[in-house]
């Protein structure tokens, strides 16, 4: 929005010009973005506190976390908010890519914010039915992987890149929809069961949104990308906004966030922010490599399949307890420390990923 009335100032006043520059608006995407969260935090906990809108701690989990019961929740809407303010000030709001993504965070966010709405004020423990809330994940994602498809002017944008490899890019053909399926939901649903500790979940995604603008913006700028060997993507540039806003929104939740929490983002936060994370690497084409770098948001999934599968095949349990964050703190691991390791193991994986755009 911002852009396009620097752009119409530009006749009066040509320094006016430098708000055109993507670097720029990037760091000012990600310093509005924080501001707002750090400014607006203390007043949403405050309501969610009055509405009496707090966390409903499970009884089987580690005894630590009784503590926590009664502690606000929904503070996701906090981090949306930042995010979507964020980018309609300083993207450019003629790029499709920038609405798609926000389409994305927007209803996944409102898938999130029933589930918790069921939870914490109608005292319904099972939120939104899981049926109920997959049918509405996966309508919303199969809609975004139709559009893209159908709307692509340059065979890149259905083509997967392998990391590691110059020339393997096969073109995904009808199985876009299917692959894109996936990784939105499938994103989606790992980072919200990566939700279970103070600051676990927000850091990582911070991370992977921090490198995935990286990623953004070498894929949209030609120079770059015929460097890197990677598909040159005009429309990607512009989802740098979205990636540092993300950062941003996320570092003024952390504040707050951090153990011990103020309050929890609950699945307005967590669905919203991996469904974005998913569609983010989908549109730079980069969703193997979403695979390194979230790595501990696949563990975190994984160990949850391991665990029920197991229980079901052989009726026992290979975890004392799953998400796997769970299972360190029952092994006697203090809150912190799990959370402080499960931040660098994540680092290390985003390092990973990033390196993939030299090393092929």
């Amino acid at each position: 929005m911002l852009i396009w009335l620097a752009d119409w100032l530009q006749q009066y006043e040509p320094s006016f010009r430098v708000f055109s520059y993507l670097t720029l608006r990037a760091i000012l995407s990600t310093l509005t973005a924080l501001a707002m969260a750090v400014i607006i935090g203390p007043k949403m906990i405050r309501w969610l506190q009055n509405l009496q809108i707090g966390q409903t701690v499970r009884d089987d989990g580690p005894e630590s976390h009784l503590a926590k019961t009664g502690t606000p929740t929904m503070g996701g809407l906090l981090i949306l908010a930042a995010i979507v303010v964020s980018v309609l000030l300083w993207a450019d709001l003629s790029n499709r890519y920038v609405w798609v993504t926000l389409f994305v965070v927007v209803t996944y966010g409102i898938i999130g914010f029933v589930d918790d709405y069921r939870k914490v004020i109608r005292k319904d423990a099972k939120g939104l039915i899981a049926r109920w809330k997959y049918f509405w994940q996966s309508i919303i994602a199969i809609a975004v992987a139709g559009y893209l498809y159908w709307a692509q002017q340059n065979p890149a944008e259905t083509a997967l890149l392998i990391p590691f490899f110059k020339d393997v890019m096969p073109q995904l053909g009808i199985f876009f929809l299917v692959s894109t399926y996936f990784v939105i939901v499938g994103t989606s649903n790992a980072v919200n069961l990566t939700d279970g500790l103070d600051g676990l979940a927000i850091v990582p995604t911070i991370l992977v949104a921090g490198a995935f603008a990286i990623f953004a913006y070498a894929t949209g700028n030609v120079n770059f990308s015929a460097y890197l060997n990677i598909p040159y993507i005009p429309l990607t540039s512009e989802l740098v906004i979205v990636c540092t806003a993300m950062v941003g929104a996320g570092l003024g939740f952390l504040w707050f966030n951090t153990y011990p929490a103020q309050v929890f983002m609950g699945d307005v936060g967590s669905l919203a922010l991996g469904g974005t994370l998913g569609i983010l690497a989908v549109l730079i084409r980069q969703e193997i490599v979403l695979v390194i770098m979230g790595g501990l948001f696949v563990a975190e999934t994984l160990s949850v399949i391991l665990q029920v599968g197991s229980f079901k095949l052989r009726g026992k349990r290979i975890f004392r307890m799953a998400p796997i964050h769970h299972h360190y703190e029952l092994k006697g691991w203090p809150e912190p420390r799990v959370i402080v390791r499960f931040w660098i193991i994540s680092l290390i994986l985003v390092l990973i990923g990033l390196a993939t755009l030299k090393l092929r």
